[in-house]
C-alpha cells in the first residue's frame, strides 16, 4: 500500500471524487487550489483533497473509498496519514459533512469531535437535494481534529 500526491491531472479522480461531493461545480471550487492524495493498494481505492484555510487549519474537503472497499480501513489510514503528514504544520484538521449516521460516527472514530454548523448549507449551495443513508443532508457540520499535542 502507498499514498501519493497527485500534482497533475486530478480530475482523471472524478468518478471516486463525485462519491464524496456529488456536484462537479462544487468540486471545482477546491480541486485545483488543494493538495490531492491516492491511496493505491494494487489500484486507487481511495483519495483524499485537503486545503489550508488559514489560522492553522487545514480541511478535508473531500475523501472517498471505492464502495467495494468500505470498511477496510482505507478512510481512516488516509486521515492518519494527513495528520502525520501535516502535524508540523498545522494545528487542527478540520471536515465538514453531511449531518448522517454514515459518516458522523466514521470521523468521530478517527478521533474527529463536533466543532459547528453552517445551517442550510447543502440546500443553499446544491442544485438537487443530497440524501445519505436515507436522510436529506440540510446542514454542514463541521469536525475538528487536533493535529498539534499542544493543543487544548
Amino acid at each position: 500500500m502507498k499514498i501519493e500526491q497527485v500534482k497533475n491531472n486530478k480530475k482523471q479522480y472524478l468518478a471516486l471524487l463525485l462519491l464524496a461531493d456529488e456536484q462537479e461545480d462544487m468540486i471545482d471550487r477546491y480541486l485545483e487550489k488543494g493538495t490531492m492524495y491516492v491511496l493505491d493498494d494494487n489500484g486507487i481505492k481511495s483519495e483524499c483533497v485537503v486545503t489550508d484555510e488559514g489560522s492553522g487549519i487545514l480541511e478535508i474537503k473531500n475523501i472517498a473509498t471505492k464502495p467495494a472497499y468500505h470498511g477496510k480501513g482505507y478512510g481512516k489510514r488516509l486521515i492518519d496519514f494527513i495528520a502525520a503528514r501535516y502535524r508540523e504544520q498545522y494545528a487542527i484538521l478540520q471536515v465538514g459533512t453531511g449531518d448522517s449516521p454514515i459518516t458522523i460516527p466514521f470521523y468521530e472514530k478517527c478521533g474527529f469531535t463536533y466543532s459547528h454548523r453552517l445551517k442550510n448549507f447543502f440546500i443553499d449551495n446544491y442544485d438537487h437535494p443530497i440524501f445519505e443513508g436515507g436522510i436529506q443532508l440540510v446542514d454542514m457540520i463541521y469536525l475538528r481534529k487536533n493535529l498539534s499535542p499542544f493543543i487544548l
